[in-house]
């Protein structure tokens, strides 16, 4: 199983809409490096949903149900989709911010490559950020 990070910017679609919605397509990517991460991406891969831009911050952790198809929303055949369910909303948002003040986060994609929507993470990455966000204070 591997471990992704993808961006949506709230005021297109949020984690609040995933969550009603209950399934998505991931479309919309028009970069080739996020296309072979999409490509890449596996049924029962985990992906946490980052809300870009406004809030930066990840939300909650996404399941991949579906490895990619065409784009549906696209008639050019390069851009391809996958299917992604809500698994659980994180206690509490982990912000940008916390992440580049974990040195445990220091080489994560989303710091080095912070313009790519779609990304892999390395299994100790998610974790981390998992127990960021699940924290009981």
């Amino acid at each position: 199983m591997k471990h992704w990070l993808v961006k949506s910017e709230p005021s297109a679609y949020s984690w609040q809409q995933f969550v009603k919605d209950g399934k998505t397509y991931w479309d919309g990517v028009r970069n080739y490096q996020a296309r072979n991460n999409l490509k890449d991406m596996q049924e029962g891969d985990l992906v946490l949903f980052y809300h870009s831009v406004t809030e930066k911050q990840v939300m909650g952790v996404a399941r991949v149900v579906r490895g990619h198809y065409p784009d549906p929303t696209t008639d050019d055949d390069r851009w391809v989709v996958v299917d992604i369910v809500p698994e659980q909303a994180l206690r509490q948002p982990v912000t940008l911010a916390m992440v580049k003040n974990d040195e445990r986060l220091e080489n994560i994609a989303l710091v080095r490559q912070s313009r790519l929507s779609v990304m892999p993470l390395k299994a100790e990455e998610f974790d981390v950020i998992l127990e960021l966000g699940n924290k009981t204070d």
